[in-house]
């Protein structure tokens, strides 16, 4: 089924006028010394070779290709719980040699002639989405629905459209290389990057290019609001930011519910913060009840799922996913449709990539479930407020914060965020151009 990307050119496109889709080469100079590299300048890159197997090698610095173009100078980067997906396989259209790594923030190293708003030496983070700035979503913000970044046609097939080309995230989503190395290209640099001022260092101003706007996302589009009472599965740095921003809209109650260490770390941080670890709920009480006793015997307003689709409980779910019958499991969303009282609002923030089974659409239907699909979040529509909210200190990405790590020890990184070792959760990945550690960020751990 997977259509060769390195055919496609970039003039190409397809559609018409504001819904036009540019055709992107895939422009990897992990996988094209020649084309898409200056050979003479060599970088460290964390690459997939395969399921559960990524390495740092050496490759090209990328080029200059188009006159919208940006080389970052990559100063920090970090693995999100979405790499994951791609360290599973659970993501379609790898290949050997991808160059990973979404989120990241750098300093302008070389600029196309064709942008204005940046210079050399210039501060930056970059969107994780790809956005040309002109097409029918890209003129509401809406940037991670961009028309013309991602043609990729299986993606197309199995949503009914596409969505924005993405960083260091499969074929699936347009194959461009990833941040997690020491230079990246960024196409229409112009439009992708957000200055960073001084009193922003790059421990709080990377993670804008997702997690902080991701967080917003789910909280604002699911819809809460004043005195609401919201139940949070999954207690991860996503979970944590909607905490925060989930307070922010006026809740007066947040529940979280998870498994594992990361609840005992909710429980510090958020003192206010009821949890739930459902494995250790006495025989015959399942989270539906437990939220239905504790909210009034109707359950939350809201639920907010920022866990993702890929971890299934059931062997029902473990068999079906397994022999290729679903992409995901329905057992959280279910979980969480049943917890909300009638005419209450479910968001789905975590990556769901394809087909589920046994989807409770009987309960959505008849208690007037509001079952919303949160989507990519669009990075451009809320950045620049997200930025003010960390300048006037409303809010603090280093607290989700546990690690500073390495480029070159990225693999290690990678399978100890897997299991949950060593209490890592967001880390921040330094190169030999990052600044000096701001104050408050963790110490360096070398691995």
């Amino acid at each position: 089924m997977a259509m060769s990307q390195a055919a496609f050119k970039v003039e190409q496109a397809i559609g018409h006028g504001d819904n036009a889709v540019t055709i992107q080469d895939v422009t990897n100079p992990a996988l094209n010394n020649n084309k898409y590299g200056d050979t003479s300048v060599m970088m460290k890159a964390l690459t997939f070779q395969g399921k559960n197997n990524v390495k740092v090698i050496d490759v090209p610095k990328p080029i200059l290709i188009e006159d919208r173009d940006v080389i970052l100078k990559i100063t920090g980067s970090t693995v999100c719980g979405s790499d994951l997906h791609l360290l599973h396989g659970s993501v379609v259209e790898m290949q050997k040699g991808d160059i990973l790594g979404h989120e990241f923030c750098g300093i302008v190293d070389e600029v196309g002639t064709g942008v204005t708003n940046l210079k050399k030496g210039d501060r930056v983070v970059a969107s994780f989405q790809i956005a040309c700035g002109d097409c029918i979503y890209c003129k509401q913000k809406l940037s991670s629905q961009c028309c013309r970044t991602n043609a990729n046609t299986i993606e197309r097939g199995m949503y009914g459209g596409n969505t924005a080309g993405f960083f260091g995230y499969s074929h699936f989503t347009g194959g461009f290389a990833g941040g997690q190395s020491e230079y990246t290209r960024i196409p229409f640099g112009d439009v992708n990057l957000l200055k960073l001022p001084d009193d922003v260092p790059d421990e709080k101003g990377l993670y804008l290019s997702d997690v902080i706007c991701t967080s917003w996302n789910c909280v604002v589009d699911t819809g809460v609001k004043e005195g609401d009472v919201v139940a949070i599965w999954g207690a991860g740095p996503i979970g944590q930011m909607c905490i925060d921003f989930c307070y922010i809209n006026g809740a007066k109650r947040v529940i979280v519910i998870d498994c594992n260490w990361r609840l005992d770390r909710v429980k510090e941080m958020y003192p206010n913060v009821e949890t739930i670890n459902f494995l250790e709920l006495p025989k015959g009480e399942t989270v539906v009840s437990k939220l239905k006793e504790m909210v009034e015997g109707v359950g939350p307003n809201v639920a907010l799922e920022c866990v993702a689709g890929e971890y299934p409980q059931s062997w029902a779910h473990k068999l079906e996913i397994a022999t290729g019958l679903e992409t995901d499991t329905s057992e959280i969303l279910n979980e969480m449709i049943e917890s909300v009282r009638g005419f209450g609002s479910v968001g789905i923030t975590g990556v769901y990539v394809g087909y589920t089974n046994h989807f409770n659409i009987g309960s959505v239907m008849n208690r007037g479930i509001r079952f919303i699909g949160n989507g990519q979040a669009p990075v451009h529509k809320y950045w620049e407020e997200l930025l003010v909210m960390i300048q006037e200190g409303k809010i603090d990405p280093l607290k989700m914060v546990s690690h500073r790590v390495r480029v070159e020890d990225l693999e290690t990184v990678y399978h100890k965020f897997d299991k949950k070792e060593d209490g890592m959760q967001k880390v921040f990945v330094e190169t030999k151009f990052s600044a000096p550690p701001c104050a408050g960020s963790p110490s360096l751990t070398k691995y």
